[in-house]
């Protein structure tokens, strides 16, 4: 299906672009602290998944491809040719999806706390019909010490209600689509065509992508860089921004 997705743009008309994708569950804010840190010289674009912060809700089924194309459609309404992309979780699916697929509009990746083929693929369909049955108030309760540590949440407890409040706020049934593109997603066999710069970011106590899905990765696409950031777990960008943005800041050229 054709998708049509939020999006917000900040930074220089002229700079280099940079396209964010979130994780499953949040939306563009999970990116605050990147674009903070590199919207003086670089075209931030973020964008929202279907059915999370402002983009429309879907019905049925979505494949990490659908996404992927939607986010080229989005780069296309911000009026931005080539990109570096970063991703988190199925932000990072789309990413390997976009290093594989995107040509020469990508420029680089970096995908975080991701996997070419995520764990467990047969928890996702299940996962999709508790949400739809009881919306996606019943992951809340899952969250601590899967999105972040707990350590983390206890010295900032309103980053954490941001965080759950994303979640909350998404659209049941968009999440069932993106949980299904996600239980399906396998792209381990086209990582060794992926041809650009690709950084490639670890959670270290991350259990829903743990630092060996990120290595599988790494070790399958030419050239690619491997990072892990301690005392982190899936949404290390927002637990560990300084790390995340020093990292991002060696990947992307220019900056």
């Amino acid at each position: 299906m054709a998708l049509d997705l939020h999006h917000v743009v900040d930074g220089p008309a002229d700079g280099p672009a940079v396209l964010f994708g979130p994780s499953l569950g949040t939306d563009l804010h999970l990116f605050d602290a990147q674009v903070a840190a590199l919207s003086d010289r670089f075209r931030c674009v973020r964008f929202d998944l279907p059915g999370h912060g402002d983009s429309a809700p879907v019905t049925g089924d979505l494949t990490i491809s659908e996404l992927g194309r939607g986010a080229l459609a989005a780069a296309d309404a911000a009026g931005i040719g080539d990109f570096h992309y970063v991703g988190v979780s199925i932000g990072g699916a789309i990413g390997q999806w976009l290093g594989a697929h995107g040509g020469e509009r990508v420029r680089s990746i970096a995908v975080l706390a991701t996997a070419a083929r995520f764990p467990n693929p047969d928890s996702w369909p299940q996962r999709a019909a508790t949400v739809r049955a009881d919306g996606t108030a019943a992951m809340v309760g899952s969250r601590p010490g899967t999105w972040y540590v707990e350590t983390w949440a206890q010295c900032d407890p309103a980053g954490e209600r941001r965080l759950l409040d994303m979640l909350r706020a998404a659209d049941d049934e968009s999440y069932a689509a993106c949980c299904a593109a996600i239980g399906a997603f396998d792209i381990r066999a086209e990582l060794g065509a992926v041809s650009v710069p690709a950084l490639v970011v670890a959670g270290a106590d991350d259990p829903a992508t743990p630092p060996s899905s990120l290595h599988e990765i790494a070790d399958a696409i030419p050239g690619a860089r491997y990072a892990e950031v301690a005392d982190s777990a899936h949404l290390l960008n927002y637990e560990r921004p300084d790390e995340v943005n020093a990292l991002l800041t060696e990947h992307l050229p220019g900056s």
